[in-house]
């Protein structure tokens, strides 16, 4: 029986990782076994800090051999520790499972004894619960940095996704707040990860594959000088050279005190806008020198494609009857799918405003910078423009659902379609 204690400190050490969102896997299940990864297995919705409430989220340890200066579970940190060994989280999961609390794990740990000992008994859980106790679930582990690759790769044989968690966007700012990380130990692992998942692609590899749900990342928002330029950079060439699934970003909290640290913290809305902008990278085709540039930080008032647009008025307006995919996917109000809705709706026909707002498109924005038939129904002046996207950006919440939101008060930060 797992001590109540152990669980609480475990879970509470594993709340700030937010990169464990699964939208399922393709691995194959095993028959007779329990659970399942399949693309509708995994259901999950996020408390307002990011957490994933269908996965059982937990640490092996929050004993630390490191002295990160931003992390709560930090050697120095007086804080209760508690350590589960791979038969109890095992166990945890399987009960957990079969009462219904979970569909899946995310296991990490802080680094006890050395890494090659932590990503052993990482590892070992994984195994046992795939071989032992026959789990189809999805399952998430977190890679340890300098642990040895065939323990890391035996792993990734075994889980649905890994995440090597940058933390901080430069070499510089992890010299000074976690010394003991370098670029390198985090990213040759990545590398690694991504040239076998590329071999099992190729060889249309079935069962066994490496990490059928890919790979995840994470950096911290504000604990460090870097402009969100830099931040964008790099989470373009992590998306670009290791094919990330995902780069999640947390808002710094001042959790732990440090005089290498800020006393405040970077806030919601700094991250929120990190998540717009990432949106745009991945599925509206734009480049980051477009978004913002690399010593500049992205407009509180403003979305990324308002700034843009703003930045941009010679392109527009683009008549919604004529304008190929690229233009409308460029249009402040027009998502992703809706941009796809309007050019297959307009080969039965022309389209005008009403058509649009059958359509759902944000009318509010999208005027200043389209005509339908030639009808143009926004603002010609730039200042006006830019004051009605200021106020109806003030008044509107994009907002990720869960099951704890204060309406009143919450603001997501995982979505981004703008």
């Amino acid at each position: 029986m797992i001590d109540e204690r152990k669980l609480e400190i475990l879970t509470e050490s594993a709340k700030y990782d937010v990169s464990c969102s699964s939208s399922g896997s393709r691995r194959a299940n095993k028959k007779g076994g329990l659970g399942n990864a399949s693309v509708g297995g995994i259901c999950h919705s996020f408390t307002p800090d990011g957490r994933c409430i269908s996965l059982l989220k937990i640490l092996m340890s929050n004993e630390c051999i490191y002295d990160c200066e931003y992390c709560p579970n930090r050697r120095s940190a007086d804080v209760p520790r508690a350590r589960l060994t791979p038969e109890e989280i095992c166990e945890l999961v399987i009960n957990f499972y079969k009462r219904n609390y979970i569909e899946g794990l995310f296991l990490s740990s802080a680094v006890f004894d050395s890494p090659d000992k932590t990503m052993e008994l990482l590892c070992e859980t994984v195994v046992k619960l795939r071989k032992l106790y026959n789990f189809n679930g999805y399952i998430h582990l977190k890679g340890i940095p300098h642990a040895d690759g065939a323990l890391v790769m035996r792993a990734a044989k075994l889980a649905d996704r890994m995440s090597y968690n940058i933390e901080l966007p430069s070499e510089k700012s992890l010299k000074l707040l976690a010394p003991q990380k370098s670029r390198q130990s985090l990213l040759l692992p990545m590398k690694s990860l991504k040239d076998a998942m590329d071999y099992d692609r190729i060889n249309k590899v079935k069962r066994g594959r490496v990490l059928p749900a890919g790979q995840t990342t994470q950096m911290i928002i504000g604990a460090s000088p870097e402009s969100d330029g830099q931040i964008l950079k790099l989470t373009e060439a992590l998306y670009r050279q290791m094919n990330l699934k995902r780069v999640y970003f947390s808002s710094y909290i001042p959790v732990v005190k440090s005089d290498k640290l800020p006393a405040v913290g970077a806030g919601l809305l700094r991250e929120h806008r990190l998540y717009q902008a990432d949106w745009l990278i991945r599925f509206y085709g734009f480049d980051v020198d477009e978004i913002c540039g690399e010593g500049e930080n992205l407009s509180p008032d403003y979305d990324p494609k308002c700034a843009w647009a703003l930045r941009n008025m010679n392109l527009f307006p683009v008549e919604i009857n004529t304008a190929p995919l690229a233009a409308l996917l460029r249009v402040p109000g027009i998502g992703a799918k809706s941009a796809y809705k309007i050019c297959e709706a307009r080969k039965f026909g022309p389209l005008d405003f009403d058509n649009l707002a059958k359509m759902r498109i944000v009318l509010k924005r999208a005027k200043h910078f389209i005509t339908c038939k030639g009808k143009f129904y926004g603002s010609e002046s730039l200042a006006q423009v830019k004051t009605a996207l200021m106020i109806e950006g003030a008044q509107e919440r994009a907002e990720q659902l869960n099951m704890f939101s204060d309406y009143s008060t919450s603001l997501s930060v995982l979505t981004g379609e703008i």
